[in-house]
């Protein structure tokens, strides 16, 4: 593969540039800040896309190099590749997918898979190079190179990198013991004591003692049995009372009326009582009047009267002594009469007047015993209806309760009872006493609730720390396989591809190092070393910075073979930086002789210009 032409329509600070490459050595010169560094981006760039993915900088490749005082952010790159075809790729770097026109200038965008994220993955679709190996490998950045004295060592572990795991920024060791620095801080293990999973299964181990602990709980089902026959304890307590409470009522509306029946009684005793002394009092009128009658001597003095004229009329006609003396007596005993009579003539009016009295007294008694006792009667039929009410309603309402009760057999001994407050009180009692054995068995069953809950949500925290326990497992699994694997590919690494890498990087360093560095091996403890020309073996730390920097290069230009069908364009920005004259030159011919790829170099020195010329190198020469 060749690029032929850039073409930059705005990109950082270019803008309107185009740029024609040919084959074999490009040498792109340009003083400091003249723009190599941009130009290098814009290839990259154009064949991967321009990702605002600061990727671990301080800022991304589409802020860094979007102009700031035009609108076109665009270009073009035209490329061929080793099996002849031509495209032409234009892209807005605005936009994530390119316009991709094979040598027809036909678009032919649609024939490569596009991706959510990324676009449309073209290069890497022909090349089999994705951006992060081609940075790797093929294109070499200024940053990359460009080292101070006391940064050799990374430089040096770049090259130890690439040797052991294939890339510059991945070391086995380092993957391997951050693994298990990751392995033992996030997970922890066996013998350790605080780190997660230990402290995950100390957790669940006195979570389980915990619900151990709480797992003696009673039955609950007895607790609810029982509670079951204490509600209907109470149930029947509770009608008992509403009944009793009833029949107190009907047994007090009872009694009123009993005491009117009885007040009614009352009163008829009172009215016979009244009834007796009116016949008494009549009785002792009778009586005076009967003694007012024998006071009376009218018709004691008219009998006399009568008895002396017919004594005269017989002893005028018989003329007898004795006659004649009874007619004297009863003439004197009538002159007597007469005698009382007229003296005691007033008070004989006055007793006829008494006895007048005493009659219609008689009367009116009489008329007030008749009266009584017709008042006793009705109060004797009402006190009858009462009666026969209270019989009826008695009936009725025991009938009612007996219907409403059905559950309560003893209803008849209730209203025969002599006590019914007892009752009613015994029964109260009852009731609150199997309310409070209902609490206690609620305190019981609470108790256990609670307890019921404290397992549950033991049982929850235990769930939970024993998936985050097996997620811990999972996870040590997973780097367990993944430092097997690294290992695995470590040694097939190191076993198959490294040995063929080294040989590579041998060729190269002895070519370009005029033959005082033959072979390079990695060694297990050492690393990297290399072989001097006196045959002793030493470690690449002892080599100078030109040396590592020159082995570091040596390096990536044996493995462009290995990681591509295509003879990929090799990219070299500054990377000559630490090269003196003849380290500079070596490299250049070797370029020349044993590099088919297209190379392209940017430099702000005219020492490659110089060396090109002097050895009669073709090249093609951009000054920008």
């Amino acid at each position: 593969m060749k690029i032929n032409k850039l073409q930059i329509n705005g990109y950082g600070k270019i803008k309107n540039k185009e740029i024609d490459l040919k084959n074999k050595i490009n040498l792109i010169y340009g003083e400091n800040e003249s723009g190599k560094s941009t130009i290098f981006k814009f290839i990259l760039n154009m064949l991967y896309g321009s990702s605002k993915n600061k990727k671990g900088k301080d800022i991304s490749d589409f802020e860094k190099y979007k102009p700031w005082y035009s609108e076109e952010f665009s270009g073009k790159i035209k490329y061929e590749l080793d099996n002849k075809n031509k495209y032409e790729i234009y892209r807005e770097f605005k936009r994530k997918n390119p316009k991709i026109y094979n040598e027809n200038l036909e678009d032919i965008s649609g024939e490569f898979i596009s991706d959510k994220k990324t676009g449309i993955n073209f290069f890497e679709e022909q090349t089999g190079i994705d951006e992060e190996l081609f940075i790797n490998s093929i294109a070499v950045e200024q940053e990359n190179v460009k080292l101070e004295k006391n940064n050799e060592n990374t430089l040096i572990q770049k090259i130890t990198n690439l040797v052991s795991t294939g890339e510059d920024n991945i070391s086995y060791k380092k993957t391997i013991n951050n693994l298990n620095k990751k392995q033992l801080i996030e997970i922890g293990s066996q013998r350790s004591t605080d780190r997660p999973i230990n402290k995950i299964k100390n957790e669940i181990d006195e979570l389980k003692k915990q619900k151990k602990e709480l797992i003696n709980l009673e039955n609950t089902n007895n607790t609810e049995e029982n509670k079951n026959k204490l509600n209907n304890k109470i149930k029947q307590d509770e009608s008992e009372i509403e009944l009793i409470k009833k029949i107190q009522n009907i047994i007090q509306e009872n009694k009123i009326e009993n005491e009117k029946i009885k007040l009614q009684e009352e009163n008829i005793i009172k009215n016979k009582n009244e009834i007796n002394n009116l016949k008494n009092e009549v009785e002792l009128l009778n009586k005076k009047i009967k003694i007012e009658n024998n006071k009376k001597t009218n018709n004691v003095y008219i009998i006399f009267l009568i008895l002396f004229f017919i004594s005269l009329i017989i002893n005028f006609k018989i003329k007898n002594i004795i006659l004649f003396l009874v007619s004297i007596f009863l003439l004197l005993i009538s002159i007597f009469f007469i005698f009382i009579y007229v003296k005691n003539k007033n008070k004989l009016n006055k007793i006829k007047n008494q006895n007048k009295e005493y009659k219609i007294k008689k009367s009116e008694i009489e008329s007030n015993i008749n009266l009584i006792n017709k008042n006793i009667k009705e109060e004797t039929l009402k006190i009858d209806v009462i009666k026969n009410n209270i019989a009826n309603k008695i009936k009725t309402e025991k009938q009612f309760l007996k219907d409403n009760y059905k559950e309560i057999n003893n209803i008849e001994e209730l209203f025969s009872c002599s006590n019914i407050n007892n009752k009613l009180e015994e029964k109260i009692n009852s009731l609150n006493n199997n309310k409070l054995e209902i609490h206690k068995l609620e305190l019981d069953e609470k108790n256990n609730s609670d307890k019921i809950n404290k397992i549950n949500l033991i049982n929850h925290k235990i769930n939970l720390l024993e998936e985050e326990y097996e997620k811990l497992s999972e996870k040590n699994k997973s780097i367990e396989l993944a430092k097997q694997l690294l290992e695995k590919a470590y040694n097939e690494m190191r076993n198959n591809v490294t040995p063929k890498f080294t040989n590579n990087l041998s060729k190269i360093i002895k070519n370009i190092s005029d033959n005082k560095y033959e072979k390079v091996r990695l060694n297990q403890e050492e690393g990297l070393i290399i072989e001097k020309e006196n045959g002793e073996y030493i470690s690449i730390n002892n080599l100078s910075v030109g040396t590592i920097d020159q082995l570091y290069l040596a390096f990536r230009l044996s493995i462009i073979k290995e990681i591509s069908d295509e003879k990929i364009p090799i990219i070299l920005d500054e990377s000559f930086a630490y090269y003196d004259e003849k380290r500079l030159e070596n490299i250049l011919k070797y370029f020349n002789e044993n590099i088919e790829n297209q190379i392209i170099i940017f430099t702000c020195t005219k020492r490659e210009k110089e060396i090109l010329e002097k050895n009669n190198i073709d090249f093609n020469y951009v000054e920008l």
